[in-house]
Formats: structure tokens, sequence, C-alpha cells
């Protein structure tokens, strides 16, 4: 690890001041993946902007209804709290179901967000890999495979996104905040990630040096039921193969609204659309579920490793779905 510089924040405006003066500069939080990055020489920043003291470690309910999540929240303390408990029981599952204890207790919400894939060409830097050096190669396309996209992958890039809660807040319309500069932004999780293409360096719609300042997720009533599910290769902490964060609603056994969203299958959370727009009107029964799963799935480009991983999501959505339907007809 080179020698790098260390600044600790004492407020918002401070902290997007160094990180606009120095832009070799990145914030720190957690740390839990940065440092990683660091000791392996994939990231090598200049200086540490430490945001982890701001005051931005709360949870609250917003006028309107919704949920308020600011960036320093802890993962642990996401995953307890009674609004997201009640009210949005995906994404306590999917905070859960993402790391250790030990991790969870360090990781914050901006943090799990900006999380770099796990993609292990991306994390050895003696190799090529364009999220890393654009124009190298991405060696995974013909390589090691097993684990990486089927879904808006390109030839540059067939990384996947690693986070679990970036699917369960797709799935439920979360909202991204942050402040620059220049003033406060904002931008919804379908539109925070960047479609792969041939640019899989530049990997969210932030602005150069915007800190994440919270994510709020709107009322949803339908978000009461809703579940997360998660496939990994063993049962202590893992990387998913494969996950759903789905949330329904049922009336007389028709689905009156769904939402559905796909992880570790994209190089960022898949919101299943062509999936919803089926479903919405239909039977909540399997054979609806699965007619839904396979026209999203449809667009699914399998690679020389992974083309299990289309069955999977199939089996996993539909299975999701029916379990939540049953619920619902208690």
């Amino acid at each position: 690890m080179r020698e790098f510089g260390y600044r600790k924040a004492s407020d918002v405006p401070g902290a997007v001041a160094l990180l606009d003066a120095d832009p070799d500069a990145r914030y720190l939080a957690g740390g839990t993946n940065l440092v990683d990055l660091m000791k392996t020489g994939v990231e090598r920043p200049g200086r540490l902007v430490d945001v982890r003291d701001l005051p931005l470690d709360r949870v609250e309910q917003t006028p309107d209804g919704g949920v308020r999540i600011g960036a320093t929240v802890t993962n642990s303390d996401l995953a307890a709290h009674p609004l997201v408990r009640t009210r949005y029981p995906a994404l306590a599952q999917a905070v859960l179901a993402g790391a250790s204890g030990q991790l969870r207790n360090m990781a914050t919400v901006g943090g799990n967000l900006l999380q770099r894939t796990r993609c292990a060409y991306f994390a050895d830097a003696t190799g090529p890999c364009n999220k890393r050096v654009p124009g190298s190669g991405c060696p995974a396309v013909r390589g090691e495979n097993r684990n990486h996209a089927v879904l808006g992958a390109s030839a540059h890039c067939v990384a996947v996104h690693p986070s679990d809660m970036a699917v369960a807040l797709a799935a439920l319309d979360g909202v991204v905040h942050y402040e620059t500069a220049r003033g406060p932004g904002e931008l919804p999780l379908g539109w925070f990630y960047l479609p792969v293409a041939d640019t899989p360096h530049r990997e969210t719609g932030l602005p150069p040096g915007a800190l994440i300042t919270g994510v709020t997720l709107p009322p949803a009533p339908v978000a009461a039921l809703s579940r997360y599910r998660k496939v990994r290769e063993r049962a202590s902490y893992a990387f998913a193969v494969g996950s759903v964060a789905a949330a329904l609603d049922v009336r007389d056994g028709v689905v009156g609204e769904v939402r559905l969203a796909f992880g570790a299958v994209a190089s960022r959370p898949w919101r299943a659309r062509a999936a919803e727009r089926i479903l919405t009107g239909a039977p909540a029964d399997a054979e609806s579920f699965a007619a839904a799963a396979d026209a999203e799935l449809a667009a699914a480009r399998p690679l020389s490793h992974n083309g299990f991983k289309v069955t999977l999501m199939r089996n996993l959505t539909v299975a999701v779905l029916s379990e939540l339907a049953e619920e619902a007809a208690r």
C-alpha cells in the first residue's frame, strides 16, 4: 500500500470541499471495501477524507410516510431498525444476507452502494481489466466466468455488482441523495448505476466529488409484504450467485402490484420491468410467475460457465413470488 494523506471531515460542506480541491482523494466511511482495494493496489487514493462522524447516521420517517436512511447508518443498524423491518422487510433481509456480523457493524449505507465488483480479474492489479484500465480487455469473457453476468453485459465487461442491499433498494424505488460543491442532487436507483456499455470504468451517475448523504424510500404499502432471497455457494458469508427482491400485492387471487429486482446477474441491480408488466393483473399462481420470469430472462446471454444462472433465477423468482402469494392469502 502506498502512502496517503488523511483528513477527518467535521461537516458535509467541509467534506465536499476537500474532495473538490483534490480529485485524487476518496471518501472513507467503514472502509470494508476501499481499504482492501488499497492493499491490493486496485485503488490508489492520495488522500482519504473520513466522513464516518458526519451527522448522517439516522433512519427517519419522511413527511409523506416513506423513510430516509442516512449515508453513514451502519448495515447492522439499518437491518435492525423497526421502520425498515416492518415497512420494507426485503431491505432488512438483504442487508442481513450481505455480510458477516463484524462487517455489518462497520459497513455503511453509502459505502455499500459504492462497493466494487468482486470479479477476480478486477481484483488482480497485475492483469488486464477494462474496469480498472479502460481498453486493456476483459479476460472474464473467455475465462473463468461462473459468477458473472447473464443480463446487460457487453464485450467490454461481464462483472456483476456485489451489493445485496442495492437489489432491495432497486425493487423498492430507492432514491440516492448526494451533495457536491455546486449543491445537492438526487438519483433514483434505476439511474444511479450506469449501463456497462463500452465504459465499464464509469460505474455510477454521481458527479465528480459527490458525497452520498442518504437514501429515501417512498411510501409503498406493497413493500410490507416483501422478501429477499439469496443463493450462494456456502451457507456462511458469501457473495450471491443469484438473488431476488420481490414485493407483492394480491387481491382476489390477482396480482394488483408487484416489485421485482434481480441481483448477481448484471453489472447493476436488475429491475425486472418486463416481468412486472406481465404479472400486473395476472393470476397470482406459479404459471404466471414462471411466464413472467421467462419473459425477463429472454434477454439473458449466458457465458461459457454460467448458463445455470438462467434456470436458477427462473426457479428462484417462482419460489419467492409463490411464497409471497401464499402469505397474502392467509
